[in-house]
């Protein structure tokens, strides 16, 4: 999920205090299938229980309601864990005897993190063959199970479905308030965010504080600066003080200038105060992934105008456009993300079969994935499933759907990770070199040697 990034930055650092592990630890105790109830393990039968922090546990009583339709002897209780919160309670529980049967694990070095957990899931590669057969690897996006396999091949988790960071999204009600045009340059945008700013309007938000955020922002820039040098750099492959990187890294520094930032970024989180921005109408422009699209529904709209706190805000239909081109060679920026979370079998589970089931099917089975579809929120793992429109009620059909479909077809295409090829140290040196930047600490080309160094001086 989308916080996920944001959160787990934040937590880094931070402490869970005693007794709040220790009361988690007691819930689980209490609910857990794999605490020393049945000792029958069945794949059609059985109590298991879930630990995620997402989803949200609307969607999660959701998904348990069809997968009963199916397997209706099998009863999954799901326990969301705050996202902060997460990496403090799972890993004394899995370590325990009374862990939870099933658990949320997440590409890269952050919260969830498949580093972190590996040893405490099973190898679901039969699973998922016997699921859809030896050519699985053919049937779902290639993502997924790139950044849930180990290094020594084993398949640690299975993707629900995929977020991708990259776009824009704007609301267009401003932008014909004002009279104004999208932007497809970074020119454009300065002139764009000039004009709005002219007429009292915030014209781009961006959560500065949040360095998860930044490093999105910094990883589109140096993708349509030169596509492929980011990967390069976290992988080894290029120095983080490439000059096109530091062009970047300048690029990024001006946005704080420019008047395409807004005052006082520095201070604001992504989530919730941009969040809450934006939906609340005060923003014409935000840059948050594919995760976003769950917002283009009445229900989603709705929900997130309520919550935004803003008076009198309305809900409007919420658009995605590509990240504008920063140099003239006008290169388009791909959508770079992963698995949204992976569903792995806890190895101490005295329910392991009933486990598989319903991870396997919540993963791989057409009616499920296209549940995953529909909620917007995710990317189907499946590749043969996207949303069924007709049973999805936009805020504004006309304006969102081509752009939609656009957004998930461009997903399709994706090989470039946001967090599954970056490591924990990794994410905080970039997290340290865009908040020095961002706040007039460092140089761009100063923060950035820095990185480099952080990075072992490849």
């Amino acid at each position: 999920m989308f916080e996920r990034f944001s959160a787990a930055r934040r937590r880094k650092g931070a402490i869970a205090t005693a007794a709040a592990v220790a009361a988690l630890a007691l819930a689980l105790t209490g609910c857990s299938g794999s605490g020393g109830g049945s000792t029958t393990d069945s794949a059609t039968s059985g109590s298991i229980t879930w630990w995620g922090w997402t989803p949200e546990i609307g969607v999660g009583k959701q998904y348990i309601q069809e997968f009963n339709k199916v397997y209706p002897n099998i009863k999954v209780t799901y326990k969301q864990v705050a996202t902060a919160s997460y990496d403090s309670a799972i890993r004394p529980a899995l370590a325990s005897s009374v862990g939870p049967d099933v658990f949320n694990m997440a590409p890269g070095g952050g919260i969830g993190s498949i580093q972190a957990y590996q040893g405490s899931a099973i190898d679901l590669t039969p699973a998922i063959t016997k699921a859809l057969g030896s050519d699985w690897k053919s049937k779902v996006a290639a993502i997924g199970p790139a950044g849930l396999t180990t290094k020594d091949g084993k398949l640690a988790a299975l993707s629900v479905g995929s977020t991708f960071a990259g776009p824009i999204w704007i609301n267009p009600d401003l932008f014909a308030k004002y009279g104004l045009t999208p932007p497809k340059t970074f020119d454009e945008w300065v002139d764009v965010c000039k004009q709005f700013a002219a007429q009292g309007a915030t014209c781009f938000e961006q959560g500065a504080g949040d360095n998860g955020f930044n490093q999105d922002l910094l990883h589109a820039i140096a993708d349509s600066i030169q596509p492929g040098l980011w990967s390069d750099a976290v992988a080894g492959k290029a120095k983080w003080t490439n000059p096109k990187l530091v062009q970047a890294m300048t690029t990024f520094e001006d946005m704080f200038h420019n008047g395409i930032i807004q005052k006082g970024a520095q201070g604001a989180q992504q989530y919730p105060d941009v969040n809450n921005d934006f939906m609340g109408g005060k923003a014409a422009m935000v840059m948050m992934g594919t995760w976003y699209m769950q917002y283009s529904t009445v229900a989603g709209a709705d929900a997130a105008v309520s919550a935004s706190g803003v008076a009198n805000a309305k809900p409007f239909p919420i658009v995605s456009i590509p990240f504008p081109a920063v140099t003239a060679a006008n290169n388009p920026v791909p959508l770079f993300g992963d698995a949204d979370y992976g569903l792995a079998v806890n190895s101490k589970s005295k329910h392991q079969k009933a486990a598989q089931t319903f991870v396997t099917w919540l993963a791989t089975d057409e009616k499920a994935q296209q549940v995953v579809a529909n909620a917007l929120n995710d990317i189907s793992a499946l590749t043969n499933v996207s949303p069924q429109w007709s049973d999805i009620k936009l805020v504004d059909a006309g304006q969102q759907q081509s752009t939609l479909d656009t957004l998930i077809k461009s997903a399709a295409d994706t090989t470039e990770p946001r967090l599954g090829d970056i490591g924990t140290e990794l994410g905080q040196a970039i997290g340290v070199a865009t908040g020095s930047v961002a706040a007039g600490q460092a140089t761009p080309a100063k923060a950035l040697a820095t990185l480099q160094s952080s990075a072992g001086g490849n």
